[in-house]
């Protein structure tokens, strides 16, 4: 009884107790394992600082689109006013344009028979012209 004078058997399925051999593959396996993380970490370093810049640019990127957008609605906006107040005032003078037409329409009327009147007053005027001619000129 080895356990009764002070010795600590070292039992071969212990896990706490392993040969040498199999400490320094341990001890390199937990190396590159660290060094595996160190990577890793480095890695996911990057990764982020890549995350943020592209957000960055893609909130500078949305901003910059939204602006112009808000400029084009303004510029839309502005527009269509401007073309509202052409099409307004195209049809005030079309109207105008329209009473005129009609006024000098109905004018016109009229002129039908005073240019009747013309022709007859003219046919009296040339009978009154040639009476006067044949009264003053007799032979």
């Amino acid at each position: 009884m080895e356990a009764e004078n002070g010795a600590n058997p070292v039992s071969e399925t212990e896990p706490n107790h392993l040969p040498e051999s199999e400490t320094a593959s341990s001890g390199q396996k937990k190396k590159e394992i660290l060094k595996a993380l160190e990577v890793v970490e480095r890695d996911s370093v990057a990764i982020a600082e890549s995350f943020t810049s592209l957000f960055a640019s893609l909130r500078s990127n949305l901003s910059q689109v939204t602006g112009q957008s808000v400029e084009h609605m303004r510029c839309f906006n502005d527009a269509s006013g401007h073309l509202q107040e052409c099409a307004l005032d195209a049809a005030t003078k079309g109207n105008k344009y329209i009473h005129s037409c009609l006024r000098l329409n109905e004018d016109v009327k009229g002129i039908d028979a005073m240019a009747m009147q013309l022709k007859i007053l003219r046919r009296n005027v040339d009978a009154l012209d040639s009476a006067a001619n044949k009264i003053l000129f007799l032979p």
